[in-house]
């Protein structure tokens, strides 16, 4: 069965690079335009997932594209996720952190196609976006929101072509990097 929903995790506070990440422009798109696009140009529904002071930002920018806002994003990751995933339904589903969009078309496509919870690795280290399981969407839901996702599933490994999958925005030297490679994405 193709996965043809994913949720775009954009609620962090940005604290070490003291600005949104989603709304870092990189080309005249920001970094959420920029994931949201490449999972809609794979055929799937997206969901944003932010904070409220991001959504009105966001809702001006992706017309298109549902936006959910999680009340409590200091909770954690998983929270911000659980948000998501109570929004769409339980998967199966992409997700996607607006902060890693180094993934190309090529490996979206590849997971919306697996039956697994899945990580795309490249050189034997793991990236985003992660397939996850209508089961592991379900054990996420009961999970309290500050356990790191990593505790809460046991993912399968996928080999891709991606040498900026591990690309991630954290700091101004990250959004250098960004702009470096963005030709590339």
């Amino acid at each position: 069965m193709r996965i043809d929903r994913g949720i775009v995790l954009a609620a962090g506070a940005s604290k070490r690079l003291g600005s949104h990440k989603a709304l870092i422009e990189v080309e005249g798109e920001t970094l959420v335009q920029l994931v949201c696009s490449k999972l809609q140009s794979a055929g799937l529904s997206v969901t944003v997932v932010t904070r409220n002071s991001l959504e009105q930002k966001i809702e001006n920018l992706l017309p298109n594209v549902s936006t959910v806002v999680n009340p409590n994003p200091e909770l954690g990751r998983t929270g911000t996720i659980q948000r998501g995933i109570e929004s769409i339904g339980a998967g199966p589903l992409l997700i996607a952190p607006v902060d890693r969009p180094g993934f190309s078309l090529e490996t979206i496509n590849l997971l919306c196609e697996t039956n697994a919870t899945t990580i795309p690795t490249y050189k034997e280290k793991g990236g985003h976006p992660i397939a996850i399981t209508s089961q592991d969407c379900e054990n996420i839901l009961q999970a309290e929101p500050d356990i790191p996702l990593r505790e809460l599933i046991s993912p399968e490994k996928m080999q891709v072509e991606d040498p900026h999958l591990h690309l991630n925005i954290d700091t101004k030297e990250d959004v250098n990097q960004l702009i470096k490679v963005a030709k590339h994405l």
